[in-house]
């Protein structure tokens, strides 16, 4: 288990040798020299799931208007 004096003391160690690097440091530098498109592709991943338009307040209301509630029980057919 990690814990936060671990966490503190590799701080410290990496503030008192600068020019220390950790492996996964050296992994995603070496993978962003490899794949240089890899950051903006990450960018276009992000933009595609999170960034979204401009909600249409009317639409919103109108579809929460015609909304119809679901049965308690979905599977009884009464």
């Amino acid at each position: 288990m990690l814990l936060v004096s671990d966490c503190i003391k590799a701080m410290i160690f990496s503030k008192q040798i600068p020019q220390y690097t950790s492996e996964i440091t050296q992994f995603i530098e070496t993978l962003k020299a490899q794949n240089p498109q890899l950051e903006q592709a990450q960018r276009e991943g992000r933009a595609r799931l999170w960034d979204t338009g401009p909600i249409d307040l009317d639409a919103r209301r109108r579809a929460l208007a015609s909304r119809v509630d679901q049965k308690p029980y979905v599977y009884h057919n009464k």
